[in-house]
């Protein structure tokens, strides 16, 4: 049977949604169909977690952002900002992810972000357990020569395999190195000391990657670090890349994820952090690591669609 007689039962059966987030127009990850829209910004889901070591659940994470989408409008009464006066979105769907095989689930999600990027449009991935990050960045790298990439998390994601498997969601910073980021261009901000090895802290001192844990975070606050950050991702780059994984945010804000952070950042902290770290412009980013089983009234998704949309606004400032 082909690939694409198998399509519904490897993707859509396994987690995804036929709903676009906010209503959307559904616009298939193709270059021309893109461009012939005039798409500036796309959504993508990518619902898998088959390289998660902790909580399983996060390959459900795109259906429950693009439900908690629909309380939200793209205004922001507060900001008197129309994020569709900036963008023209869409609503790529979800990468048809082929279960039990990262290698091939990985290169089809590369090559639907290759179609937006090559459209022009920038990429905003939802997912997923944060492996789903390394096909984000390949096709980024692709794109641009010289990228900068900021990571907030509770983790470093700088191994370089777990137990072998180089697709682990442990991996997408050293997976990113070897795709061609500057590891000098590589901020991490809100690593928590209990919750990471330190052989994953070494390669960021030995590769030179810039690391600002939560005591900075506390020392200096969420806006003149994300100010710092973006100056060092920004600096000399032709576009930088935003990955975020909401196991940053203390689990009493976002309970909804496989590692649940004592003490992370709180969801304003996250928010004014997101808002700062945009203003450099965004080239693309995604939204990882929502685990909707464990979340308490959906207040984990809302988080990350929120998130989102201020990292969006803070673009257009």
């Amino acid at each position: 049977m082909s690939d694409a007689a198998n399509f519904s039962f490897g993707g859509l059966l396994h987690a995804g949604s036929g709903g676009t987030l906010m209503r959307l127009p559904y616009i298939e990850a193709n270059t021309k169909a893109l461009e012939e829209h005039g798409i500036s910004a796309a959504f993508l889901g990518f619902p898998w977690d088959s390289m998660c070591i902790s909580r399983t659940g996060t390959n459900y994470g795109p259906r429950a952002i693009r439900e908690a989408g629909d309380q939200f409008s793209f205004y922001n009464a507060n900001l008197d900002v129309d994020l569709r006066d900036h963008f023209t979105f869409a609503d790529c769907g979800d990468v048809q992810v082929i279960p039990g095989s990262p290698v091939r689930t990985m290169d089809r999600a590369e090559q639907m972000l290759t179609e937006i990027i090559n459209a022009g449009a920038m990429p905003i991935t939802i997912g997923g357990d944060h492996s789903i990050t390394i096909a984000c960045v390949r096709a980024f790298r692709k794109r641009y020569d010289n990228p900068g990439l900021i990571l907030v998390d509770s983790h470093f994601d700088t191994a370089i395999d777990v137990g072998g498997e180089v697709f682990n969601h442990a991996c997408p910073i050293a997976r990113a190195v070897e795709a061609g980021f500057d590891p000098r261009k590589i901020v991490i901000i809100g690593t928590n000391g209990w919750l990471n090895p330190k052989v994953e802290s070494d390669y960021a001192r030995q590769k030179g990657i810039t690391v600002m844990p939560l005591e900075t975070v506390i020392e200096k606050g969420p806006i003149a670090v994300g100010k710092e950050a973006r100056s060092i991702a920004g600096s000399g780059t032709d576009s930088v890349y935003l990955t975020f994984d909401i196991d940053a945010i203390d689990g009493a804000f976002a309970p909804g994820t496989g590692v649940p952070a004592p003490g992370g950042l709180t969801s304003r902290e996250a928010l004014a952090l997101v808002s700062e770290i945009g203003k450099g412009g965004l080239g693309g980013m995604d939204l990882v690591e929502v685990a909707p089983a464990y979340d308490h009234d959906g207040i984990t998704s809302r988080l990350a669609v929120k998130l989102i949309l201020e990292a969006l606004a803070a673009t257009t400032r």
